[in-house]
Order: structure tokens, then sequence, then C-alpha cells
């Protein structure tokens, strides 16, 4: 199985380069299954209805969100109707939406995603640790799912790197998400999870993790708020990783960045 993630769509330069190219992207590189995380996809603060329509209208099989997932209010209310939208599994008893979907691939295949936050440096949250646990025992790789992608919402490395340990040789996928940078640690791990610490952003990076520039150097340099984060609107690079399983395991035998448009260099996964 082919499996593509696209990294935290920012604003519209984001959503409009997402639903440009996705189509183009899942044929040429026969894509079996698509994640995109769209919780800045709204103005670079939540989803909405529309938007969720409008990137599953693209081609993404699931959403995933995490810290801005209620930023926009609507999504307490339609999330309960759109079942390809995640908000992380860790939230509270009680809390609208699901943290994890099994959906079906283009090839008929199983797919567990899962979407998760971290607690360091990151808003008050249930055990992302048992959370996951909980999800891969009730649906385990090689017998419920043929393939299972874990989108890790953090703001510390040392978290990402230790929830991809925790579930390597069980997850086809971990990748982390947040901080709109990618990394170069793209790897399969020892047990056959493929990984990488941040997967980077859809939106434009002559910008400040894909907001306009002055406002973010403003609070930098004084500590005095003096308007609304906005959202850069330039073009926008996609950034994301295609990884292939095997079919027979579900675990990962290869992963590549795909990195297409705006300020970074272009990169196509040779895999």
């Amino acid at each position: 199985m082919r499996l593509l993630f696209l990294g935290d769509v920012v604003g519209r330069a984001g959503r409009e380069a997402v639903c440009a190219r996705l189509p183009e992207l899942i044929d040429r590189l026969s894509i079996d299954f698509t994640v995109v995380n769209g919780e800045n996809a709204a103005g670079g603060f939540g989803i909405t209805e529309a938007i969720h329509d409008e990137l599953i209208g693209a081609g993404a099989d699931a959403i995933t969100t995490g810290n801005h997932v209620w930023d926009q209010r609507e999504a307490l209310v339609f999330i309960e109707r759109a079942p390809r939208l995640l908000r992380p599994v860790n939230f509270p008893p009680g809390t609208p939406g699901a943290g994890a979907g099994l959906f079906e691939a283009r090839g008929g295949g199983r797919v567990l995603v899962i979407s998760v936050m971290g607690r360091i440096f990151m808003n008050a949250m249930d055990d992302p640790f048992a959370a996951i646990e909980r999800e891969l025992s009730a649906c385990p790789l090689g017998e419920a799912a043929d393939a299972v992608i874990l989108d890790v919402h953090a703001e510390a490395t040392s978290e990402k790197q230790a929830v991809g340990h925790f579930v390597d040789g069980r997850a086809s996928l971990v990748v982390g998400t947040h901080t709109h940078v990618p990394t170069a640690d793209h790897r399969v791990l020892s047990g056959g999870t493929a990984f990488i610490s941040d997967i980077g952003m859809c939106g434009d990076y002559d910008s400040i993790i894909g907001m306009e520039k002055d406002e973010p150097l403003r609070r930098f340099l004084t500590q005095i708020p003096g308007g609304r984060f906005e959202p850069a609107l330039g073009e926008a690079t996609l950034s994301g990783v295609v990884v292939t399983t095997d079919d027979r395991t579900g675990l990962a035998t290869a992963i590549a960045p795909l990195r297409l448009g705006g300020q970074l260099a272009e990169t196509w996964p040779q895999i």
C-alpha cells in the first residue's frame, strides 16, 4: 500500500495548493490512502465544514487535527456528522467526535488513523500513550487493520520520538505535526514503523510558521500584542511524506519526503 500524509494546511494559500495538486499526486504516485492535517485550514485557526468538504473532495481520505480543532466553534457540531474528521483521541471522555477511525483505502485495504496530541508545552490532555494503546489493542495492525497511521500533534521532538518507538512494529507510519517546519529525520525504525519528527506545513514559508511576519515579530520584540495573526498569502509549499508498506505485514518498507512549490527546494519521493 502507498500512503500519503500532508502536513498542517495553513490558511487559504495552503488550502488552494492542496486542492489544486492533491488529485494529480494521488494519480502520479499511485496513492492508496491520503491523510491531511487540517487544524489550521480556516484562516490559520481551526477548520470549517465547507473547508472539510473541500479537502475531502480533493482526495483526502481522513483529516487529522490538534490544539486548534475547536477554534471554529462550528466544528463542535459538524464533527458529529463528519466521520473522516478526527480530533485528538486523548481529549476527555464526552468530547464531540472521534479520535480514531478505520477507513477503506482505494485498493480495498483497511487503514486505521489515529490523531493524538502531546502534553509537553501543550494543553493539558489525557495520557497520549494510554490512548494510543487502547486504539492499537482494539484494532491491531495485520489483523483488524492493513495499515495504521498515527498523527502526533506535539511541540516536543522528544515526545514525538518516544511515541514512534512506543508503537514501533505496531504502526505503519508515525508523523509529527504542529511545529510547521519539516525535519530531516524521516526513516523506517528498527521494528518497521516509518517515522518523521515533523512533517512541516502546507502553506507559505515566507512567513513565521505560516503567519504574516509583522505581528509575530512585533510580539517577540515588544512582548505586546498589536493585532491578529493572519496567514501569509504567498505561494504555498506542499510538505508531506509518501510511505510504502508491505501488504503482508502492514509495516513500512520505505518513506520519502514530498515538498512542492513555494519557498522550499522541490523534493519528489524516490520510492
